[in-house]
């Protein structure tokens, strides 16, 4: 007996990684205050030095930027893959299996042209329930469209 297949989600449909999203921003925020405001009252800092404090919190800030920027965006046409700093656009025809076995950290995309692409955004770290949930979703969207545009009989 095979599995229940889960319900198509209506496009477009975003998939991210909420929570990890939300503690990334939430940690380089506060560190930025953080460091701003202790830059700002020590005394014995010149000018110079505290610019330099600042401009060290905000690249932190960027840094966590990138790695909350992962998502899977599934629209009619395709799918676009926004990792921590590459975006690639795939077409339907182009994904054979979306894979999210144990222990993987994300989805990762068979892709026609023999390749296997790592989608970042969706991961179980911190939501392992709502990753697999994403999986099935993308998995059952995949199947769906390369069968819509599948001319063989």
């Amino acid at each position: 007996m095979s599995a229940p297949r889960p319900e198509l989600p209506t496009l477009p449909v975003t998939f991210r990684p909420t929570l990890t999203r939300v503690v990334l921003l939430s940690v380089g925020l506060a560190m930025f205050l953080v460091i701003t405001v202790i830059a700002l009252m020590l005394e014995r800092l010149n000018p110079g030095e505290r610019v330099t404090f600042i401009f060290v919190a905000a690249l932190f800030l960027g840094v966590l930027a990138l790695l909350s920027r992962p998502r899977v965006t599934a629209d009619d046409t395709g799918v676009t893959v926004v990792n921590i700093t590459r975006t690639r656009r795939l077409a339907w025809e182009e994904i054979l299996r979306v894979n999210l076995r144990s222990g993987d950290p994300w989805v990762f995309l068979d892709l026609s042209d023999g390749t296997s692409m790592p989608a970042l955004g969706i991961q179980p770290g911190m939501a392992k329930q709502q990753a697999i949930r994403d999986a099935r979703a993308l998995r059952a969207l995949a199947e769906s469209r390369s069968a819509v545009g599948d001319d063989t009989p």
